[in-house]
């Protein structure tokens, strides 16, 4: 296995997680961003109110596109474990 190919590997599995955690985190941090805004705008200093929503954004994410993620990452492995014999040859 020549560095080339080890790179290549760690560079589309590194992008992977990072487009998995995007799809989550992107609007948990719209949500709060929102959220800190009408706190701001109502001097209201309450640390759940905050909390509490993006909580809930989180969870409603990952059950909408749980499934999706899943299936890319089962992809990656897939497709990772088909080329085994050719990685190692």
């Amino acid at each position: 296995m020549t560095p080339e190919v080890v790179l290549s590997l760690f560079g589309e599995a590194f992008w992977l997680i990072v487009v998995l955690v995007s799809v989550i985190i992107v609007p948990s941090l719209i949500v709060g961003l929102i959220v800190s805004t009408f706190q701001a705008a109502t001097q209201i200093n309450e640390q759940t109110l905050s909390f509490l929503p993006r909580l809930l954004v989180t969870i409603l994410v990952i059950m909408w596109t749980g499934p999706w993620l899943l299936t890319k990452l089962t992809e990656h492995f897939s497709n990772l474990v088909k080329n085994i014999p050719y990685l190692i040859g």
